[in-house]
């Protein structure tokens, strides 16, 4: 890894494992909030279900979470904080289910897939992305669905369908004019955009594990649009949205480390990190202030560094031989 890169894994990681009291729904200082609680566990799992996977970038670091998640995934009573966002709470139990940790008892993880409707299994009524995203844990978890293959699913998905603002737009040429008002804030996606070309890379292609299927004009097609917003994201210190899409860049068969717009924002992130190794949130717009302490901050801060942290796993996890520059 490059200094800045191993920086910014050294410390996210460290202040992670420094915070696992405010991911424990349990924990004495935890918020009432239960459904985020909920969520940041989930994320937590992610990030260790793809450290943890054969091959991967194992790290010393994650023992503590690993040990986390193998309580809480053991005990009745926590997948019934997901009931408190009933919008999220079928994804939620299916990614409880998906990412359990090796070895524990699989009673509550089966007792989280029976509690699932029949119907959320299927394609009907959902979105091209929420059918990738079902499809992505129900495989990983084993269980039965009649989602189309990623194949038939590809052509629907943002990394196929999304247009980047036009050089030619109205707003593209008052930023080319140098009006005050719109320089460098026009992005070439909207924001629910930006996330969705990043988690549609992150299910087709498995945080980089397999092949997502776009070859030829619709792969440099996905690969401009991902430099586009990375470059605005860089811009606008939006730190967030900037690491999901360098994972994307290298699930698309990039070294993002070599790419301009990659390695631009590994060294945004870089300068965001704090001496304690946390993102002090999804931008130098939204981050905690410099009064913020416990789990106010760590609101602000968790998922940033979480996803920095998965940034740099990935990233050093090494190419499966089906990537090409």
């Amino acid at each position: 890894m490059t200094s800045s890169l191993d920086r910014l894994s050294v410390g996210a990681l460290d202040w992670l494992g420094a915070n696992l009291d405010h991911f424990d729904p349990y924990a004495a200082d935890a918020g009432t909030a239960t459904h985020r609680q909920a969520k940041a566990v989930l994320e937590l799992a992610l990030l260790c279900h793809c450290a943890n996977r054969p091959g991967g970038p194992r790290d010393e670091r994650l023992n503590g979470a690993t040990a986390l998640l193998r309580k809480l995934w053991q005990r009745p009573e926590f997948p019934r904080l997901f009931d408190t966002h009933p919008p999220s709470a079928p994804t939620y139990g299916l990614a409880f289910a998906a990412l359990a940790p090796d070895g524990v008892d699989d009673t509550v993880r089966r007792a989280a897939l029976a509690r699932l409707a029949p119907d959320f299994l299927s394609s009907a009524g959902k979105s091209p992305l929420k059918r990738m995203e079902i499809r992505f844990y129900a495989d990983k978890a084993g269980a039965d669905h009649t989602i189309e293959p990623y194949a038939e699913l590809l052509g629907q998905s943002p990394l196929a369908t999304l247009t980047a603002a036009a050089p030619g737009s109205a707003a593209a040429e008052d930023v080319a004019r140098g009006d005050a008002a719109a320089r460098g804030d026009v992005p070439p996606l909207t924001e629910s955009e930006g996330y969705s070309l990043t988690h549609a890379a992150f299910f087709l292609g498995d945080y980089g594990r397999t092949p997502t299927g776009l070859y030829g004009d619709a792969l440099a097609h996905a690969r401009e649009l991902v430099r586009r917003m990375l470059d605005h994201c860089v811009g606008q210190d939006r730190w967030d949205l900037g690491a999901e899409l360098v994972i994307t860049q290298f699930i698309l068969g990039l070294d993002p480390l070599r790419t301009p717009s990659g390695a631009a924002a590994v060294e945004c992130l870089a300068r965001a990190q704090r001496s304690d190794g946390a993102i002090p949130g999804r931008s130098a717009a939204l981050m905690a202030s410099g009064s913020a302490r416990g789990g106010e901050f760590f609101r602000k801060a968790y998922h940033t560094t979480l996803v920095t942290a998965l940034m740099t796993l990935v990233l050093s996890s090494g190419r499966p031989s089906w990537h090409r520059d």
